[in-house]
């Protein structure tokens, strides 16, 4: 499987609620917007980049080839991770996406290499460090869009329990802080979102 061959998808959809309701992604890290970090880390990683996300579409636009909500797939925003994933997956160009938060700027450069090569194009993979799961780093067939949207609609909002049930492969990746969110940090100059 063949980077070019593959979507990247960061997650930057929800409320940032741990920031006081900021757009997590506009949020200054080391200078730069946490979006602007995890964008340049994805992109030369992936064929194609595109943004999950509910507000600020416009700025997100600049960063990606696509940007997608929630509504896309039907659904009130905010609905978590799992919606935000499913809008992607019933959109995306290619049969494959590797999905990222927004809040994560040290993802490793090699995640989706490990990633597709534990998936061969048969199966989910799954990073874990640490000893935990990172459900939200994860490489994902297209195909499993109708099996998220039912779970969604079942009342389901935990990716690892639909990683479970998807028989997802754990990649494990011995750098921990690569997986670090960043939770605590001023909004970015004119966001709006201080």
């Amino acid at each position: 499987m063949l980077a070019a061959s593959l979507t990247g998808a960061i997650l930057a959809g929800g409320r940032g609620r741990r920031m006081g309701g900021v757009d997590k992604g506009w949020v200054s890290w080391q200078g730069r917007a946490l979006v602007e970090h995890v964008a340049a880390r994805l992109r030369p990683q992936v064929g194609t980049l595109w943004i999950s996300a509910n507000r600020n579409l416009e700025r997100y636009r600049q960063l990606a080839d696509e940007v997608v909500t929630d509504a896309a797939a039907g659904l009130p925003g905010y609905e978590g991770p799992l919606a935000g994933m499913l809008a992607v997956l019933e959109r995306a160009p290619t049969p494959w996406v590797v999905f990222v938060p927004c809040d994560a700027p040290r993802l490793p450069g090699d995640l989706v290499a490990r990633l597709a090569a534990a998936s061969a194009g048969r199966a989910a993979a799954v990073a874990s460090s640490g000893g935990a799961l990172q459900p939200v780093f994860c490489l994902l067939p297209r195909e499993l869009a109708t099996a998220w949207r039912a779970a969604l609609q079942g009342g389901e909002r935990r990716p690892q329990e639909l990683l479970r049930q998807a028989a997802a492969l754990e990649v494990v990746f011995d750098d921990s802080a690569a997986f670090t969110n960043i939770n605590e940090a001023g909004p970015a100059p004119g966001t709006g979102d201080g």
